[in-house]
């Protein structure tokens, strides 16, 4: 099993946001639909181990998020739909960070690098970048190290055509190396040509196959 999570509950101020008494997920490509704000990014967040909650979520059946929590975000990456990062670094710096983190190579860096376009302009400070450059800096940094899963909030917002059809064959060649993905958005990924195995809906904070 790649992903399995059992009595999921994140609250903010004791209001409910997102409620997932068990879902099992086999290795693949899953897709979240879900209008904007009834709690996919908040799933998203919370599966990649960046928010607490009540609950387990384990990978491969051999990693905890909170008991085995360095093993677990080896194996799971995100990119946010929305990424925010301190205006004075650059994306070389913020993509060479996570590539530590994430135990990448060098070359696997300057690859996604280039196959994202986003080496045209990594020196510079991402205050200065568009939404769409930011994306694909959060676009890239989720492919670094060997995932076993792979979340994608909102994977085309912001983001043009050309990026798009990029995106979608890098996709493409990981699912063929066996790494499994989580996309989450209220836009039609089935008409990307993308294999998709299995559909999710998420409303009002709950998650329905």
């Amino acid at each position: 099993m790649l992903l399995t999570i059992t009595n999921l509950r994140k609250a903010y101020f004791d209001t409910p946001v997102i409620t997932v008494p068990s879902l099992h997920l086999e290795p693949g490509t899953h897709w979240f639909r879900g209008i904007n704000g009834s709690g996919k990014s908040t799933l998203m967040r919370t599966i990649a181990g960046m928010l607490p909650f009540e609950g387990e979520i384990w990978l491969n059946d051999q990693y905890e998020i909170t008991q085995q929590p360095i093993h677990y975000r080896l194996g799971v990456n995100y990119a946010e739909a929305e990424p925010l990062y301190p205006d004075f670094l650059t994306a070389r710096d913020i993509i060479q960070f996570v590539g530590k983190a994430k135990r990448a190579s060098k070359e696997q860096i300057v690859m996604l690098a280039e196959q994202f376009g986003v080496n045209q302009y990594w020196k510079q400070p991402t205050g200065t970048y568009s939404s769409g450059m930011l994306k694909k800096v959060a676009l890239l940094m989720a492919f670094l190290g060997q995932p076993d899963f792979i979340l994608l909030d909102e994977p085309l917002t912001t983001i043009d055509d050309r990026a798009a059809q990029i995106l979608f064959g890098i996709i493409k060649e990981q699912q063929a190396k066996g790494v499994s993905f989580g996309l989450a958005s209220h836009q039609d990924v089935g008409l990307s040509e993308l294999t998709i195995d299995r559909v999710f809906l998420v409303e009002n904070g709950e998650v329905k196959a």
